[in-house]
């Protein structure tokens, strides 16, 4: 049996600790994705989705519990461990693109790549691959602002596997976009994740959606249940 890409196990979160407005948003929330799974998480706004992905992808810390990406513990990891393990392991994708408005789609995906340092030859036979994938390689030379907004998120979607992530994680990626651009965006992930074999969890409202993935979880009351 794989070695599961992503394990969380008893992860308690509360903010303004002992203050009158003190907020205990997660409470024991465990959960374990193998390679090549697509996770729904479900929620309503507040429950602690947003906050459970950020510890999942090591953007923050849990005050209990552990954090494993790829059998390795990162719960103890100092800021450079974490850092490098997050460019290196995770890619992120949230409702909003967040592409640099003054590079085009072919740079906003080779970008992070250099950053690890890859050639810049190699970079962008990768990111026209993965734009070409996803349907948007036409579209490459053209800067986010002459981009639709399924465009722009299937560029946000390249550039979170520009640089062969295990695990990705996405925070309502399609919630901005009409029903029919939010199908093809679903798909070209969907498509990505078969391709590659990484591990997605996908937090979202869109019932509808989280069908259409291979296993729903939600949050109750701080833990992670089966939907």
């Amino acid at each position: 049996m794989s070695e599961p890409t992503l394990r969380l196990s008893g992860i308690a979160k509360t903010y303004n600790a002992g203050r009158e407005n003190e907020v205990q948003v997660l409470r024991g929330a465990s959960l374990t994705l193998p390679p090549g799974e697509v996770t729904a998480l479900v929620a309503p706004s507040g429950a602690g989705k947003s906050t459970l992905l950020h510890i999942a992808g090591l953007l923050d810390v849990p005050d209990a519990g552990r954090v494993e990406i790829g059998g390795q513990d990162m719960t103890g990891a100092g800021d450079r461990a974490r850092t490098r393990t997050r460019r290196r392991e995770v890619g992120f994708v949230y409702q909003f693109h967040h592409l640099l408005p003054e590079f085009s789609a072919l740079e906003n995906v080779v970008l992070p790549q250099l950053a690890e340092g890859m050639a810049k030859p190699e970079a962008e036979a990768r990111a026209r691959r993965l734009l070409d994938s996803v349907g948007v390689a036409d579209r490459a030379d053209h800067r986010p602002a002459a981009l639709s907004g399924g465009e722009q998120q299937r560029v946000a979607f390249c550039r979170a596997l520009a640089n062969a992530p295990r695990l990705l994680l996405a925070d309502e990626p399609t919630g901005n976009l009409d029903p029919a651009t939010s199908d093809r965006v679903f798909g070209a992930l969907m498509a990505l994740v078969r391709e590659t074999g990484l591990a997605a969890l996908i937090a979202t409202h869109n019932l509808e959606l989280a069908a259409r993935m291979d296993r729903r979880l939600r949050l109750d009351d701080g833990r992670v249940v089966p939907a």
